[in-house]
């Protein structure tokens, strides 16, 4: 699903060749199966940032989702946070990508949301469905986050939340986060630095929370039906060494 791919690119970290490549985004979603009115919020948003400073797009991008934990695109931190189910559970994920015939590499955690949805691109319209509809709540929840700092990121969530068909209350997740605190103002960031266990870790992993383009390549494609797995794989140790690295990327 090319909607998928053009979805992936625009919530991965901005870079060159996304803004050279404006015509042709614009060309996928004049030719994806989705709303008219999400069409006009896609268009306009790829307009406006292929239309700037990348520098200017990339600061932002770093404030929204790299700057405390609510906006985070690591799809687990949303629904284990630190805890040992998280580690099980990308070990899990990665058993997925693998029975799919599909490898990524070390430098990225395979719940990095850009990433999962390349990883859907590839696996036909109803796994992609099926897939989108699985982290449905965690895609509610950013969309409505985003709603609320009125960043045009929301329409990106929107489209895929449209894509996932599944049945959200998005008022009643409104209502919840009404009373939400920010987590990514200067006095919420220094309580987290107080709080938690600082990690020095090398240049390489640290640039790597932007994106590292490890991607499934071209060769691994599966553009065909290939059941989503949805059972408990992989080692205890596995899932734990997969934690602990989660845990130092966010430190």
């Amino acid at each position: 699903m090319q909607i998928l791919q053009l979805l992936s690119l625009l919530l991965d970290y901005p870079k060159q060749p996304l803004l050279d490549a404006k015509a042709d985004l614009l060309t996928i979603v004049a030719d994806a199966a989705i709303a008219a009115e999400l069409k006009q919020q896609l268009n306009a948003f790829i307009t406006a940032r292929c239309s700037g400073e990348l520098m200017d797009w990339q600061s932002e991008y770093d404030g929204l989702f790299e700057r405390g934990r609510s906006l985070s695109l690591l799809i687990f931190e949303h629904i284990h946070g630190e805890s040992r189910d998280r580690g099980q559970a990308m070990v899990n994920l990665m058993a997925q990508y693998r029975e799919a015939g599909l490898d990524i590499g070390v430098k990225e955690l395979p719940d990095y949301l850009p990433l999962y949805l390349e990883f859907l691109s590839t696996q036909g319209e109803q796994n992609a469905q099926i897939g989108l509809e699985e982290i449905a709540p965690v895609l509610a929840v950013l969309l409505c986050r985003l709603q609320q700092r009125d960043s045009d990121y929301a329409s990106i969530l929107a489209t895929l939340l449209a894509l996932s068909e599944a049945d959200v209350d998005l008022a009643d997740i409104k209502q919840q986060l009404a009373g939400e605190q920010r987590d990514d103002t200067p006095k919420a960031l220094d309580k987290v630095w107080e709080e938690e266990m600082v990690s020095f870790i090398g240049n390489e992993q640290a640039n790597s929370a932007c994106g590292s383009g490890n991607k499934p390549a071209d060769g691994q494609r599966r553009d065909q039906f290939i059941p989503l797995s949805t059972e408990l794989l992989g080692s205890e140790e596995a899932g734990q060494q997969l934690y602990k690295a989660a845990a130092a990327k966010r430190a």
